[in-house]
């Protein structure tokens, strides 16, 4: 019989995350969460996890930049649909959202790093987000972002 007591609660946390997403038929959910719940459960790979806590964001970042840079490098987008990108209201009001969200993104990480008490909040609700309202799991530099305009004396 199965000892519920014995079970480590963090494993059970991500088989209910890993359960959400399979409800909601996210992807992305179900792929971080057999993952995680795999690295966690093997003791060869224990070391792994804070090295993944410590790089993950910035090598997400770095593929996430990659990928929205790609078309560049294909040639989808080319130099003459660069220059346009300034010559209309819609381009122009895209780029300063573009600028506002990259501003919030970095106050988010200051901030996930100052204050580490609001990250299993922002976790909670960016995981609700992707996994019930086909968001994608950027939400919580933004949400932090955001957050931290409500912060006081957070930069």
């Amino acid at each position: 019989m199965l000892n519920i007591s014995t079970l480590n609660p963090n494993l059970i946390a991500l088989l209910v995350l890993l359960i959400c997403g399979v409800i909601s038929q996210n992807t992305t959910i179900i792929i971080a969460c057999a993952l995680l719940i795999i690295l966690a459960s093997l003791p060869v790979a224990q070391p792994f996890l804070p090295y993944l806590e410590k790089y993950g964001l910035n090598w997400g970042i770095l593929l996430l930049t990659i990928a929205v840079l790609t078309p560049i490098a294909s040639g989808k987008i080319g130099s003459e649909t660069l220059l346009k990108s300034f010559t209309s209201w819609q381009s122009l009001l895209a780029i300063l959202v573009g600028v506002l969200v990259a501003w919030l993104g970095g106050r988010g990480v200051k901030l996930m790093s100052a204050d580490p008490t609001v990250v299993a909040g922002l976790l909670i609700g960016t995981v609700i987000g992707v996994a019930f309202l086909r968001g994608v799991p950027v939400g919580p530099l933004i949400a932090a972002g955001i957050l931290s305009l409500f912060y006081t004396g957070t930069k």
